[in-house]
C-alpha cells in the first residue's frame, strides 16, 4: 500500500519521460565512436543532454539531470561537459556525472577540451585550464571585460567538429569567421592574411560548417532559418536551402568525410547544384503545445496543437512514428509552393480541437478551431496534412469586421458530424464528409452569449453546451430541439463530456468544477479547492476519476463515487493541457512555456495504492517535470522510505467489527463440496485396482535344445497363492488430535484451536474427523456435543460464517439419526438453531435494505 500523498507529492502519478525536446538555443556537438563506427550527435535540452545515433536518428541516451539548465555543451572521445551556473560536470557513458569542476566566479558559457585538459571560459572573461582527471586548475588567465569579450575558444590542431560562429576549415591554419552583421571571413591565422570574403543576406550567422569529402562548399546558418552553401574555389554563393528550419539555426555539422550535413535535420547533398534533400529529422514544437489529446483508443499517439500554428502528432513507443500534420492555411496549394514563412494565407495558432478515428481512413476526422478565426479547418490524420474543409457559417457572409471567433469543437462517436460553438452563441452542425451545413441548434442563437463549451454523446442524441450566459442547454441532435435548461452558479469556462458514462464536467470562472448526470440532468458533485483559472479536465478511462489543471500551478485529481479529492500535486509551470491515456496508464501534460509533452505514468496500474480523502488544510508538494528531476536529497529519501515502510507493515484484521458476519475466505473446494464427497469419490473410483507389471529378469531365461527359445512364465499354484495372504489384523482405534481438542474445549470452553485444525484440513480429512466422533467409529456423545457447541461459538463470533454452515451440514448428514435419538445432543442442537436463526435475521435484514436502496436509486428520478 502506497503513504499518503502529502509526504510522496502525488501518490498515483510519477514522472516518467518528455516528448518533443530535441534541442534548444545550444549548438550540437558530434562524436564518433571508433568501435561502433557511427557518428553520435548530443543536443541540449534543459537540464540534461540527449545522445542520438546519426545512422537512425534515434535516441540511445538521456543523460542525468543537472540543478540547473546547461549553457554550455562539449564533448571529446571519452566525456562529455556540461556547464550550469559556475560549474563544470563531467560525464561517463553519456550518463553518470564522474567530474565536477569548480572554480569560476561567474556563469560559464564557453568549454573547450583537448587531450587531457578541458578549456573554461565565463562571463566575467575567466578563462582556466583544468586538469581532467585530478579536477585541479592547470592555468588561469583573466581578460579585462573592457577591451573585449571572449565569444569563441578554437583550437586549431583539434579535429574539425566544433560548430559555432568561427570554425577551423579543412585546410591548415584557415579560420572560417561569422560576424552578427553576416559577414564570413576565410582567414589565414599563421600570416594574418584574410582569403576570401562573403556576405549574408539573412542577418548574423549562427553557424558554419565545411564539407571534408572532398567538395569545397561550405554551409552556413542564419537566425530566420535559412542555410547557405559558399563554392570556396569559385568564390560565390552555389545554393541556398530555404525555410531549413522555423527558428534560428543553432548549430550546423557536415559529418567527416561524408557528405551529410546535421542540424537535427539530417540533410544528404548528393543532388546536382549542390543543394541538399532532407534525409531524416526530428522535430517538436517550436513554440509552446496550447492543446493535447490522445488520438486513439491505444493511447500512443498524442496529438498536439501548439503556439507555432503546427498540428503535430507524438508517438510514446519510438520518435520515427511522429509526424507533423503541418501548418494551417486557407490555401493549400499556394502554401506548398510559396512555403509556410511566405504563406499570405497562413492561419494563426489552433486554440482547441477534436479528434474521431471511426472513419478517419474515409475522411478528415480532426477538426480545429484557430485563434480569433471564425473559420475552422479539418486535418487528415493518416495523410499527414490539413484536409479538405474549412467551414464557415454562411450567416455572416464572410464579414471578418464582425470578430466573431469560433470557441468549442466536438466530433460525434460515428466521425459523420462536427459540432462548432461560436463566440456568436450559433452552434452549427457540418458533415464531416461533405463538409456541407447540417442545421443549427435553436431558433436564432443557442445561447445568448459566447458558448463556452458542446460535446456530443456517445449514441449521438443529445447535445450538450454550456454559455457564458450561465446556462446549460441539452438538445436533441438529430431535431435540434430545446430538451432541458440548467442554471449554473457561475459563468463556465470549459466543459468536458465521459460519453461511456454521461458524466458533464463544467468548470467555472469561480474555479470550481460541477459534474453534471447527462441521464438524471441534475448537478450530482462540485469540487472547489483550486485558486485560479482552470485550463483543461480529462477524465480516467473508467470515468471514476476527474483530473483537472489550474494557473495556480496544481493538478487535483477528484474521486467521483466519493466525492472526495484524492490526489494533488504542484509543478513549477501551470499545465495548459492534460489528456489521459484511452488505457489508463500515462497522464498527458503540457505547460505554460514549455515545449515538451510529459508523460506521467499511473502507479496504481502497477502497485496497491491507498487513495484516501485529503483534508480541506491539506499543502501540496511540488514534483519537477519528468526529465528534469534534480538530484534528491538522500535524508529526505530515507525519511521517505520509513513512512512508506510503515504504510508497508499495515495489515486488515481478521474481523473489522464485532458486529459484521465474516467470511473465512478460503477457497470453495475446501468447503463448498463437503455435501458431496460421496458422489465425487464415486465419480473418482477406478473401474478396477491397477496392476502392478511383472518384473522382468535382468536375463531373459532360454529352454535348452537346439533351437533357442525364451521361456514362458508359469502360472502359480493355488496353495501357493494362499499361502502368500496377508493376515489383516485389523486397526486400532486411536483418538485423533481435533478430538483431543474438542475433549479439552469442554473443560476450557475455547474452540479456537480445533476451528483451526479444521481450517488448515482438506474436504476428506474434514469428513474422516467428523465420522470419528460417533460412537460406532470410537467416538462419544460427549464430544459431538463438544462439536456443536464449537458450531455455536462460531456463529456467536460471527467469524467464519460460510465455513460454519458447511461443517453443520456435513456433521447432521452423517449423524442425523443418531442425534434424534439422543436428548442431549437434540437441546444442543436446538441451541445452535436459535443462534443461526438469530445470525441469518440480521443478515437478511440487511440485506433486503440495500436491495430496496439499490432499486430505489435505480428507477426514482432524483
Amino acid at each position: 500500500i502506497s503513504m499518503s500523498a502529502g509526504k510522496k507529492g502525488s501518490a498515483i502519478f510519477s514522472g516518467f519521460r518528455a516528448l518533443g525536446l530535441y534541442s534548444n538555443h545550444l549548438a550540437h556537438m558530434l562524436r564518433f565512436h571508433k568501435k561502433h563506427r557511427e557518428f553520435y550527435v548530443l543536443t541540449a535540452v534543459g537540464q540534461c543532454f540527449h545522445a542520438y545515433n546519426v545512422k537512425k536518428l534515434g535516441i540511445v541516451a538521456v543523460s542525468n539531470a543537472l540543478p540547473e539548465d546547461i549553457s554550455s555543451l562539449a564533448a571529446d572521445r571519452m566525456l562529455v561537459y556540461a556547464a550550469y551556473g559556475k560549474l563544470i560536470s563531467a560525464f561517463a557513458k553519456n550518463k553518470e556525472v564522474v567530474h565536477t569542476y569548480t572554480g569560476h566566479q561567474a556563469d560559464v558559457h564557453l568549454l573547450l577540451p583537448f587531450g587531457d585538459h578541458l578549456i573554461s571560459v565565463d562571463k566575467d572573461n575567466a578563462v582556466i585550464i583544468w586538469d581532467v582527471e585530478s579536477e585541479d586548475t592547470y592555468l588561469q588567465i583573466s581578460y579585462d571585460k573592457a577591451s573585449f569579450e571572449v565569444s569563441y575558444a578554437l583550437l586549431m590542431d583539434s579535429e574539425c567538429t566544433a560548430t559555432s560562429i568561427t570554425l577551423k576549415t579543412p585546410a591548415v591554419d584557415v579560420v572560417g569567421v561569422g560576424l552578427a552583421s553576416g559577414r564570413i571571413i576565410i582567414h589565414n591565422i599563421r600570416f594574418d592574411e584574410t582569403l576570401m570574403k562573403f556576405q549574408q543576406d539573412w542577418g548574423p550567422v549562427t553557424a558554419l560548417s565545411f564539407r571534408t569529402d572532398g567538395h569545397p562548399i561550405m554551409a552556413s546558418g542564419s537566425p530566420i532559418g535559412h542555410i547557405g552553401l559558399w563554392d570556396l574555389e569559385e568564390k560565390k554563393l552555389v545554393s541556398q536551402m530555404w525555410d531549413a528550419h522555423t527558428t534560428a539555426i543553432a548549430g550546423l555539422t557536415f559529418l567527416q568525410n561524408e557528405p551529410y550535413g546535421f542540424v537535427l535535420f539530417v540533410w544528404i547533398f548528393d543532388v546536382a547544384g549542390g543543394d541538399g534533400r532532407l534525409l531524416r529529422h526530428r522535430t517538436g514544437h517550436s513554440a509552446p503545445p496550447t492543446k493535447i489529446q490522445h488520438n486513439d483508443q491505444s493511447g500512443i499517439n498524442i496529438l498536439s496543437a501548439g503556439q507555432d500554428g503546427t498540428l503535430q502528432s507524438f508517438s510514446t513507443v519510438h520518435e520515427r512514428f511522429n509526424k507533423s500534420l503541418g501548418h494551417g492555411t486557407l490555401n493549400k496549394t499556394r502554401a506548398k509552393k510559396k512555403g509556410v514563412t511566405h504563406d499570405t494565407a497562413k492561419l494563426p495558432a489552433i486554440t482547441t480541437f477534436a479528434s474521431e478515428t471511426a472513419r478517419q481512413s474515409d475522411w478528415d476526422g480532426i477538426i480545429a478551431c484557430h485563434r480569433g478565426f471564425l473559420v475552422t479547418t479539418t486535418w487528415n490524420y493518416q495523410k499527414g496534412s490539413i484536409g479538405a474543409h474549412k467551414l464557415e457559417p454562411e450567416r455572416f457572409n464572410k464579414n471578418r469586421s464582425l470578430n466573431f471567433h469560433a470557441t468549442a469543437v466536438d466530433i460525434t462517436s460515428c466521425g459523420n458530424f462536427a459540432v462548432i460553438a461560436l463566440s456568436s452563441g450559433h452552434i452549427d452542425v457540418y458533415n464531416m464528409q461533405s463538409g456541407f451545413h447540417r442545421g443549427h441548434f435553436g431558433k436564432d442563437k443557442a445561447h445568448a452569449g459566447p458558448v463556452r463549451g458542446v460535446s456530443v454523446d456517445a449514441l449521438n442524441q443529445l447535445t450538450v453546451s454550456v454559455g457564458a450566459d450561465r446556462l446549460l442547454k441539452i438538445w436533441r441532435f438529430k431535431s435540434k430541439e430545446l430538451l432541458h435548461t440548467h442554471s449554473l452558479p457561475a459563468a463556465p469556462a470549459s466543459s468536458l463530456l465521459h460519453r461511456d458514462s454521461g458524466m458533464l464536467a463544467i468548470a467555472l470562472d469561480d474555479f470550481t468544477v460541477h459534474i453534471l448526470d447527462m441521464e438524471t440532468r441534475r448537478a450530482v458533485r462540485r469540487f472547489s479547492g483550486h485558486r485560479g483559472q482552470i485550463n483543461d479536465m480529462t477524465f480516467s478511462p473508467d470515468g471514476r476519476w476527474l483530473i483537472t489543471a489550474s494557473m495556480d500551478c496544481a493538478i487535483r485529481t477528484w474521486d467521483l463515487p466519493s466525492g472526495s479529492l484524492v490526489d494533488c500535486f504542484l509543478v513549477d509551470a501551470a499545465a495548459v493541457s492534460l489528456s489521459m491515456s484511452p488505457t489508463g496508464n500515462f497522464l498527458t501534460s503540457s505547460h505554460v512555456d514549455g515545449l515538451g509533452i510529459y508523460l506521467w505514468s499511473n502507479s496504481t496500474l502497477c502497485s496497491m495504492v491507498s487513495l484516501r480523502p485529503l483534508p480541506a488544510d491539506y499543502e501540496p508538494t511540488v514534483i519537477m517535470l519528468p526529465g528534469t528531476c534534480p538530484s534528491k536529497d538522500t535524508e529526505e529519501e530515507e525519511v521517505l522510505d520509513a513512512d512508506s515502510s510503515e504504510m508497508l507493515e499495515y495489515i486488515s484484521p481478521a474481523q473489522l467489527d464485532e458486529h459484521l458476519v465474516t467470511l473465512s475466505l478460503l477457497p470453495d473446494s475446501r468447503w463448498k463440496n463437503l455435501l458431496h464427497l460421496d458422489i465425487i469419490k464415486k465419480k473418482n473410483k477406478p473401474k478396477e485396482p491397477p496392476k502392478l507389471p511383472k518384473a522382468a529378469p535382468f536375463f531373459i531365461p532360454t529352454i535348452p535344445g537346439l533351437v533357442p527359445q525364451f521361456a514362458l512364465p508359469t502360472t502359480p499354484s493355488e496353495d501357493q497363492v494362499n499361502a502368500l495372504d496377508i493376515v489383516n489384523l485389523g486397526v486400532l482405534a486411536q483418538k485423533s488430535t481435533f478430538y483431543l481438542q474438542l475433549e479439552n474445549a469442554l473443560d476450557n470452553n475455547s474452540y479456537e484451536e480445533p476451528v483451526k485444525l479444521l481450517r488448515e484440513l482438506g474436504p476428506s480429512a474434514i469428513e474422516t474427523e467428523l465420522r470419528a466422533l460417533s460412537p460406532d467409529m470410537g467416538g462419544e456423545v460427549r464430544v459431538m456435543q463438544s462439536f456443536l457447541k464449537m458450531i455455536s461459538s462460531i456463529l456467536q463470533s460471527k467469524r467464519d460464517f460460510d465455513l460454519a454452515q458447511a461443517y453443520l451440514a456435513l456433521f447432521l448428514k452423517l449423524h442425523l439419526r443418531f442425534i434424534a435419538d439422543q436428548p442431549e445432543l437434540m437441546e444442543e442442537a436446538e441451541s445452535v438453531s436459535a443462534h443461526l436463526e438469530e445470525t441469518w435475521m440480521s443478515m437478511q435484514t440487511l440485506l433486503n435494505q440495500n436491495i430496496c436502496l439499490l432499486s430505489y436509486i435505480k428507477s426514482a428520478l432524483l
